[in-house]
C-alpha cells in the first residue's frame, strides 16, 4: 500500500466500524474485549474505543470523541501463538488508579500517563500501555481494566449503509495547505501522516496503526473555524523547531512526552490546541510539519 493510502486510512482509526475478525487470534481478542476491531496494514488488529460516554468541553467547544477522546488497542503477532499489544486509554482522573492497578496485576506495562489537553472539563488523562503474551489472556486483562472505567465496550448496533459524511470545512483547501489528504469521520477531518522511517519498540518495527504516525484533527466550530488537536511524532532534534513554529502561528502546545519506553529512534509526542480560522491553522500546522521527517505521498 502506498504511503498516501496509509495516511488516508489513519484518519479514521478511532472511528473504525466493527468487522468480523478473520484470524483465530483476532477473534479471541474481539471476544474477550467484547467489541470487534479491524485488520490494518502491517498485520495489525486494532480496536477503537471512543469515550462516547463523556461530555468534555474545552474553551466552550464540546469535543467530539474523534477529536481527542479516542481510546484504542492495537495487536500484532509476536512469536509463536503470542501477540504484542500497544494502546492509548482515555480516562477521567478518578478512573486512572483503579484501571492502572488492574493492568499491573494482569502483567500489562504502563509506558506513559499524561494529559493531552489543558482546561478541559471533565479533565482527561491518557494512559499508554504495552504487553506481550497470549491474545485471549491479554485481551481479558484489558477488558477487566477498562470495565473499571466508563469506556463503552459493547459493539454498536449494526446500521444500514449511510451516505458519505459531510463536514462544514473546505477540506480541499486543507489538503492543499497541509500537503496531505485527510478523511472525514465522526464529525472530524483527520490527517494521519507517517514518519519517513519506520520506528521500532523493543526491536520490533511498528506499523503506523500501532500509533507511530503524526495525527492532526480538525473539528468545525462554525464560520470557517475549527478546533484542532492531535500529536506530532518527533525526534529530539525536531522538538524545538516544531514547538516554535506552532507557537509562532498561535497554536498552543499542551503536552510533550514519550509514549513508549524502548523506541528507536527515541520519539517525543507533542500535543497542541487552537480554535481559529481552519485554513489559518492549517498554514501553521504545515509550517510545523516542514520541520518533521515525514513520508512523501
Amino acid at each position: 500500500m502506498k504511503r498516501g493510502a496509509i495516511a488516508i486510512l489513519l484518519g479514521a482509526l478511532a472511528l473504525m466500524s466493527p468487522a468480523q475478525a478473520a484470524q483465530p487470534w483476532e477473534q479471541a481478542i474481539a471476544t474477550a474485549i467484547g467489541k470487534p476491531g479491524a485488520e490494518m496494514p502491517g498485520g495489525v488488529y486494532r480496536i477503537g474505543l471512543p469515550r462516547s460516554d463523556l461530555h468534555v468541553v474545552l474553551d466552550g467547544v464540546t469535543l467530539k470523541p474523534a477529536l481527542a477522546l479516542g481510546s484504542w488497542l492495537a495487536f500484532m503477532p509476536h512469536g509463536e501463538g503470542q501477540v504484542m499489544v500497544m494502546g492509548d486509554i482515555v480516562l477521567t482522573d478518578t478512573e486512572v488508579n483503579p484501571v492502572m492497578a488492574k493492568l499491573i496485576a494482569g502483567g500489562i506495562e504502563i509506558t506513559a500517563l499524561h494529559n493531552h489537553l489543558l482546561r478541559n472539563a471533565p479533565h482527561t488523562m491518557y494512559m499508554h500501555i504495552g504487553g506481550r503474551g497470549d491474545p485471549a489472556q491479554l485481551a481479558k486483562v484489558l477488558h477487566d481494566a477498562l470495565a473499571l472505567s466508563g469506556t463503552p465496550l459493547s459493539a454498536p448496533t449494526a446500521a444500514s449503509p449511510a451516505a458519505p459524511e459531510k463536514i462544514d470545512l473546505d477540506t480541499a483547501a486543507l489538503d492543499r495547505i497541509m500537503g496531505h489528504k485527510g478523511k472525514v469521520g465522526g464529525g472530524v477531518y483527520a490527517f494521519g501522516i507517517p514518519r519517513a522511517e519506520t520506528p521500532s519498540d523493543g526491536g520490533m518495527e511498528l506499523p503506523v496503526a500501532m500509533g507511530s504516525a503524526v495525527a492532526i484533527n480538525f473539528q468545525p466550530t462554525g464560520g470557517g473555524k475549527a478546533a484542532i488537536t492531535g500529536d506530532f511524532v518527533l525526534t529530539a532534534s525536531e522538538v524545538n523547531p516544531v514547538l516554535h513554529a506552532l507557537r509562532e502561528n498561535g497554536i498552543e502546545v499542551t503536552a510533550l512526552h514519550n509514549h513508549m519506553l524502548d523506541d528507536e529512534p527515541r520519539l517525543f509526542f507533542m500535543h497542541f490546541w487552537a480554535n481559529d480560522d481552519a485554513q489559518k491553522l492549517a498554514h501553521g500546522l504545515a509550517a510545523a510539519l516542514s520541520h518533521v521527517a515525514v513520508a512523501t505521498s
